[in-house]
């Protein structure tokens, strides 16, 4: 699907990004959630530092895609809806080596995000699809489909304080504000013999749903920081 370190086609048609726009990008990540917010990150030692592995995270506010991209302590390309790939932000995100997703249609993405797990790489995904509630109740099948296609690990992620109750969903954190983040242990799947793609393709998402609901409200009740109470519209 793709030359190892290089720029590749996935089979929906996108791009298989290069590895080197994380090289950089992260530390831009990395300063936003150590000097811009007070970041606390847990559980660090759950991500795998080489092979493929999948970094499946909730979706409370704006930033959660660059602050995730911060503190993973490797390379990550995380798929972001397409409509921020505009502009100056748009150049931005393609040369970080970020995946533009379609909502409508996520398939390209994730053929371009099973490249990147094929040649040994780390992926993020809100499976939640849009920031709201960020309880990871509604998560959706694309992290399962990757990691039963891939044989990925799968690493739950609780993102917090990005958003708080009343604020809308596009709000940027304040100066120091107190962000957490923070990672369980990887979650590996097993394919049952003789069970169909599709089949273990929805039993990997309700296991996937489950972890991460769990571990979102594990990680606030180990830290107080609160999800939002609403999930404002114009959720995107």
């Amino acid at each position: 699907m793709t030359r190892a370190g290089g720029v590749g086609a996935g089979a929906g048609g996108l791009p298989v990004p290069s590895e080197r726009g994380p090289r950089w990008s992260r530390h831009v990540g990395r300063f936003l959630a150590r000097v811009v917010w007070d970041t606390e990150v847990l559980g660090a030692e759950h991500v795998p530092l080489d092979g493929p592995v999948i970094i499946s995270a909730n979706h409370i506010g704006l930033v959660d895609g660059p602050l995730v991209h911060g503190v993973v302590p490797r390379g990550t390309h995380i798929l972001v809806k397409e409509e921020m790939f505009r502009g100056p932000v748009g150049a931005v995100l393609r040369a970080a080596g970020q995946i533009p997703v379609d909502r409508t249609g996520g398939r390209p993405a994730l053929a371009a995000g099973l490249g990147v797990l094929r040649r040994g790489g780390a992926v993020g995904i809100f499976p939640e699809g849009v920031r709201g509630r960020g309880d990871g109740a509604d998560a959706r099948a694309g992290v399962a489909w990757l990691a039963v296609t891939s044989g990925a690990p799968v690493v739950p992620t609780a993102v917090l304080g990005t958003r708080w109750t009343g604020e809308g969903v596009g709000h940027v954190p304040g100066l120091r504000r107190r962000l957490v983040v923070a990672f369980a242990p990887p979650v590996q799947l097993q394919r049952a013999p003789g069970t169909s793609g599709r089949q273990a393709v929805a039993d990997a998402h309700e296991v996937l749903r489950v972890a991460l609901a769990e571990h979102v409200r594990a990680t606030v009740e180990r830290t107080g920081v609160p999800l939002p109470e609403d999930a404002p519209l114009g959720t995107g």
